[in-house]
């Protein structure tokens, strides 16, 4: 079983990887990134190219052997639904079981997900709780994990950047520099 960590990442940033490394962690499992060519909650969000996107992941995740990017939902259409995404990673590796990996204002949104009564057959829910925030219930959920809240996000990095403000240390520092080398975000 492998834990699957999907999302924007438009940015990637230090809380994903916190968050990923904390939850990795306490299920013993690899993670894999999964972004999303379009997420159907953020058609009109993404300013970076998926491309760019998976590029910054592949960066961030490097020198950590229990990290890698997915990049299956680059190939399928868009928008990126989860159940799809879930269908062709089993297609593709019949057999492999995964945990998707979900913040709680993501799994807040279960019931008006595309399919989402498929999950369970596909994947085992797992939500990414904050300490002390309010967890939402669905029957989809399987296990929930504590993991560090970071306040950060990736709109506010994107907000500093447009400002011409540091984002040092808020992503690795790889990714800090892919963005100022392709005017991402200005």
């Amino acid at each position: 079983m492998e834990a699957l960590f999907g999302g924007s990442f438009d940015p990637v940033h230090i809380g994903h990887l916190v968050v990923a490394e904390a939850v990795g962690e306490a299920l013993q499992l690899a993670v894999r990134f999964l972004p999303a060519r379009e997420q159907p909650f953020k058609r009109a969000v993404h300013l970076a190219a998926p491309e760019q996107r998976a590029g910054m992941l592949g960066l961030a995740v490097t020198g950590n052997p229990r990290f890698r990017v997915e990049r299956i939902e680059l190939d399928l259409p868009a928008p990126s639904y989860t159940v799809r995404t879930l269908r062709a990673l089993a297609e593709r590796e019949p057999g492999n079981r995964f945990a998707l990996l979900l913040g709680a204002d993501a799994a807040r949104d279960l019931s008006s997900w595309f399919e989402v009564e498929a999950l369970p057959a596909l994947a085992d829910v797992v939500v990414c709780a904050r300490p002390g925030a309010s967890l939402p219930r669905h029957p989809a959920i399987t296990r929930v994990v504590e993991a560090p809240a970071i306040d950060v996000s990736a709109s506010m990095i994107r907000e500093r950047v447009a400002r011409g403000r540091s984002i040092r240390y808020l992503v690795p520092e790889a990714v800090r520099e892919y963005i100022a080398a392709n005017g991402l975000y200005r």
